[in-house]
C-alpha cells in the first residue's frame, strides 16, 4: 500500500467514526449489542463494561494500555475491572467522547479509526520498531513475546502522541536483537531486547515526553541526565518502575 493510499483510507475511518458519533448523539442512540463498523483488524461484537471478561475485553485493554494515570499501568488480562474502567474513561475524554467507562460503538469506531489492518496504530509501524531483525527473533523473549510487547508499546505511545498534541513523534531505536544490542552499546538488561522498549528523538522536548509518559504506562523512563541519554528519551515496561532523567526533574 503506498503512502498516499493509507492517508486516505485513515481519512475515511476517521471521518466514519466522527459521522457515526454525530449521529448517535442527535438521535440519543445508546449502544448496541454490535460493533457499529467492520474494520480489518478485529471487530467488537457486544458492548463492554465492569465485570465483564473475555478475548474482546483483553484486545480493549492493549488499545487503551496508555490511559493508566500517573504512575499507573493496567493488566492486560482479559478482565474488566476498575483499573481497565478508569483508563477507559481517561481514552474517551482524550477523544471526547461521552466519558461514561462503557465501551460501545462510539469508543470502537474511535479505536476503528485509530489502527491499521494489523492492529497497529495508525501512527506507528512494527517495520519503524524493528529495524534489526525482522523476524523479531534473537532477543531476551520469544519472537511473538517480542512483536506482542512491542503493540503494547505502540499503543501506549499514540496515547503519549495524543497528549502531545498529536504531533509527530520520531523513533530512533526499537526491538533489538542481541547482537544489535551489543552492537549499540546496549544495556546488557535492555528492554529492547523484549521488544517493549524505545528510543525517542527529535520532535518534541526530551524533557516533555519523558515527563509525560509518565501518564501514560510506561514504568521505564530515562532521559537527559541519566548517563547516555541526553540526546534521546528511553520508555519501556520494566517488571517494576524505573524513572531516571534527572534534568528534566525525574
Amino acid at each position: 500500500m503506498n503512502r498516499r493510499t493509507s492517508v486516505l483510507r485513515r481519512l475515511g475511518r476517521a471521518a466514519t467514526a466522527l459521522a457515526m458519533a454525530a449521529v448517535a448523539s442527535l438521535v440519543g442512540v445508546t449502544a448496541t449489542s454490535t460493533a457499529a463498523q467492520a474494520d480489518g483488524c478485529y471487530n467488537w461484537g457486544r458492548n463492554l463494561s465492569s465485570g465483564m471478561t473475555g478475548e474482546d475485553v483483553r484486545q480493549l485493554q492493549i488499545r487503551i494500555s496508555g490511559y493508566p494515570g500517573y504512575g499507573a499501568t493496567i493488566a492486560i488480562d482479559g478482565a474488566f475491572g476498575p483499573a481497565t474502567r478508569s483508563a477507559l474513561i481517561r481514552f474517551q475524554q482524550a477523544y471526547g467522547l461521552s466519558a461514561d467507562g462503557v465501551a460501545g460503538p462510539q469508543t470502537f469506531n474511535q479505536l476503528y479509526a485509530l489502527q491499521d489492518d494489523d492492529c497497529t496504530p495508525v501512527n506507528f509501524s512494527y517495520a519503524e520498531w524493528n529495524r534489526c531483525n525482522s523476524d523479531w527473533s534473537g532477543g531476551a523473549v520469544s519472537a511473538s513475546s517480542a512483536r506482542f510487547n512491542a503493540l503494547v508499546s505502540m499503543w501506549k505511545l499514540q496515547a503519549l502522541r495524543r497528549a502531545m498534541g498529536s504531533a509527530p513523534i520520531s523513533i530512533s531505536s526499537g526491538f533489538r536483537s542481541y547482537s544489535c544490542n551489543s552492537a549499540v552499546g546496549g544495556a546488557s538488561n535492555s528492554r529492547h531486547l523484549y521488544g517493549d522498549g524505545v528510543d525517542l528523538v527529535g520532535s518534541h522536548s526530551l524533557c516533555a515526553m519523558a515527563q509525560t509518559a509518565r501518564n501514560h504506562g510506561f514504568t521505564n523512563i530515562l532521559g537527559p541526565g541519566y548517563p547516555g541519554h541526553n540526546d534521546h528519551t528511553h520508555l519501556g515496561n520494566s517488571p517494576s518502575r524505573s524513572w531516571s532523567a534527572p534534568s528534566c526533574g525525574i
